[in-house]
């Protein structure tokens, strides 16, 4: 919700509700120290909460996540993200973040090497692959973290991890066929949702695209 309208989160979430709309509505947690941005943190987690009935996809680009992010949990989020840069002992938040009554996600960066946090992510529900660096909105696609994505899909099809594949940054129309093709699962659009005169539609769209990309998924939403 990075691309909402801050003043009207309720009925920005409630522009992307109904059977064709978001499965998820992702929140993206910025602390101006992780990234160089600053938005929306806990209490208006727990207030959104209150304003929908639709899962909450919690992305912490926050430092210190180890401290922070088990109150999303027990907020009530659905998912809760934290990177795999910031967590001190992401084995041990993962288990707290369960603990907690919520899913375990965990990210990487651009950048960031997927190799060396397999291990670690047989601990988690979810990988979330940014396609852009984070702490902005609105930036370009890059095509080249897709390596990443058909690596983690190979390991989740060969059942060496269990887990749902995301992706962040960029994801439109012109985008999101190539990122399910590579094998994602999730995906997070932000203009090109809140950018559309109809969200809601914008996301029908968008996921026919993806079964359309990928027809041999078992594709549940």
């Amino acid at each position: 919700m990075l691309s909402a309208d801050f003043a009207h989160l309720a009925d920005e979430a409630a522009a992307v509700a109904g059977e064709a709309g978001a499965d998820w509505l992702h929140i993206d947690v910025m602390d101006a120290h992780f990234v160089p941005n600053l938005t929306l943190g806990l209490p208006v987690v727990e207030s959104l909460l209150r304003a929908t009935d639709i899962p909450l996809d919690c992305h912490l680009m926050i430092e210190d996540p180890d401290r922070w992010a088990p109150g999303y949990a027990e907020a009530g989020a659905h998912n809760v993200t934290v990177h795999a840069e910031a967590a001190a002992d992401p084995v041990a938040l993962a288990r707290n973040l369960r603990a907690a009554g919520a899913r375990a996600g965990l990210s990487i960066k651009p950048d960031t090497p997927l190799e060396p946090w397999v291990e670690v992510l047989r601990h988690y529900d979810t990988l979330l692959v940014m396609s852009v660096e984070p702490g902005f909105g609105g930036q370009s696609f890059m095509p080249r973290v897709l390596d990443k994505v058909r690596t983690a899909r190979r390991l989740v099809d060969t059942g060496h991890l269990t887990l749902l594949v995301e992706i962040d940054g960029g994801i439109n129309a012109d985008t999101v066929e190539a990122a399910a093709e590579a094998g994602v699962d999730c995906f997070v659009a932000g203009s090109a949702v809140y950018g559309a005169d109809d969200p809601a539609r914008a996301v029908a769209a968008l996921r026919d695209r993806v079964r359309t990309a990928a027809p041999h998924r078992a594709w549940t939403a």
